[in-house]
């Protein structure tokens, strides 16, 4: 018998778009919740954001953030669209909205009334900069990492500010608004009452921030770019061999004794400038020199075989594709495929309730008729029972 989702019962009003809302409710919906995805009549913006493209023109963005999912198209300016979807947030026991701040006031759902027709609902907003004074700035990624500082310790040491190579931000904040969900879903079920959550992407990525942050706020120390280094540990960088970069970790004496040997210096384990971490990271240009003169006399592939068998952590720069094929490898069933789409599994491994994909990514619209039809319906007759006091219209 097939154990319950851990979210079964649960009825999510997904009012979001783009990355981090989606995000976060593709991950309730992974849970086995019921996701019903609000879209204007133009859709998702992320439905036109290609290429890459699959075969038949589906953005590649959009279906990798909205599995598990049915997708409904209400116009907020239409009235009978409004009262539709407020009808949807009365029965939902989740809802999620990621509209600047006071968007959905001027169409009756703002959280006043949302509180007052179901005190039951858990209620998260997404924003770029809260709700204060920076309500108005727009919360696009690369702003934020920009704004964040985050930039200004991604790139090379001598050259310019970088963004990371996906809206890290984005995903950052989605998946703290899971967990935020999470917490208030576990807190109703024991004072029966709902409660308002707010994220923001410029908090989110300060906390990302984590030992940097750290530095700057009890040492005083600004972080400053330093290309692929640590800056609190060395070696802990990429390093240039024969063929190309090499990631190194050694992240205690002990690993570093094993690296020495294995490319031929063990001295290097009993020089003062090299004996202890925080000695080691004063003198990291003189080892890096000294490491990288050895690693020159072989390929990535025959230092990544010397150094694991010493027991260094180490690996070769992989390209996407070739970290799906080592994650195959090692038997982690990276990809999950159903109904014709292929997305990234889900991550969380609960082995009693797995998280599972019952859906594929919805068309604009797909499911209109149904869902319209049961929101008009009876109010006391709401459909499947058992979910989210009344429950989505049945599978």
């Amino acid at each position: 018998m097939t154990a319950a989702a851990p979210l079964e019962g649960i009825l999510v009003a997904d009012f979001t778009r783009v990355l981090a809302g989606p995000l976060a409710t593709m991950t309730l919906g992974d849970l086995g919740a019921e996701v019903i995805k609000v879209e204007a009549p133009t859709g998702d913006e992320t439905r036109t954001w290609r290429p890459p493209e699959t075969a038949d023109g589906a953005s590649t963005y959009f279906l990798s953030v909205n599995r598990n999912k049915r997708s409904v198209t209400l116009d907020l300016v239409d009235p009978g669209d409004a009262r539709l979807a407020a009808e949807l947030a009365r029965r939902a026991d989740v809802l999620l909205d990621n509209f600047k701040p006071g968007t959905l006031e001027r169409f009756g759902l703002g959280a006043a009334e949302l509180r007052a027709a179901n005190p039951r609902l858990v209620h998260c907003s997404i924003t770029g900069f809260g709700t204060g004074a920076g309500a108005a700035m727009p919360g696009y990624d690369p702003l934020v990492q920009a704004l964040s500082g985050l930039m200004s310790i991604t790139g090379p040491g001598n050259g310019e500010a970088s963004k990371v190579g996906v809206a890290l931000v984005d995903v950052i904040a989605g998946l703290g608004a899971a967990v935020a969900i999470l917490a208030a879903l576990a807190a109703r079920a024991r004072s029966g009452e709902g409660q308002r959550i707010e994220i923001d992407l410029l908090t989110s990525a300060l906390a990302a921030l984590v030992n940097q942050a750290g530095g700057y706020l009890n040492a005083d120390a600004v972080p400053r770019r330093l290309g692929n280094v640590h800056p609190s540990i060395e070696p802990f960088a990429t390093y240039a061999a024969a063929d190309g970069p090499l990631m190194i970790c050694a992240g205690n004496d002990r690993q570093f004794a094993a690296l020495t040997t294995a490319i031929g210096e063990p001295e290097l384990a009993a020089d003062q400038r090299f004996a202890t971490n925080p000695s080691r990271v004063e003198h990291r240009e003189a080892l890096r020199e000294l490491i990288e003169g050895r690693l020159a006399s072989a390929p990535v592939a025959d230092w990544v075989e010397r150094l694991r068998t010493a027991g260094v952590p180490a690996g070769p720069v992989n390209d996407v594709a070739a970290a799906f094929d080592l994650a195959s490898s090692l038997g982690l069933e990276p990809i999950d495929e159903h109904d014709g789409v292929r997305t990234v599994a889900s991550p969380l491994g609960l082995r009693g309730t797995p998280a599972r994909t019952r859906r594929r990514p919805p068309g604009l619209g797909e499911h209109n008729e149904e869902i319209r039809a049961w929101l008009q319906a009876d109010p006391d007759d709401r459909g499947a029972p058992g979910l989210g006091g009344g429950g989505a219209p049945a599978h």
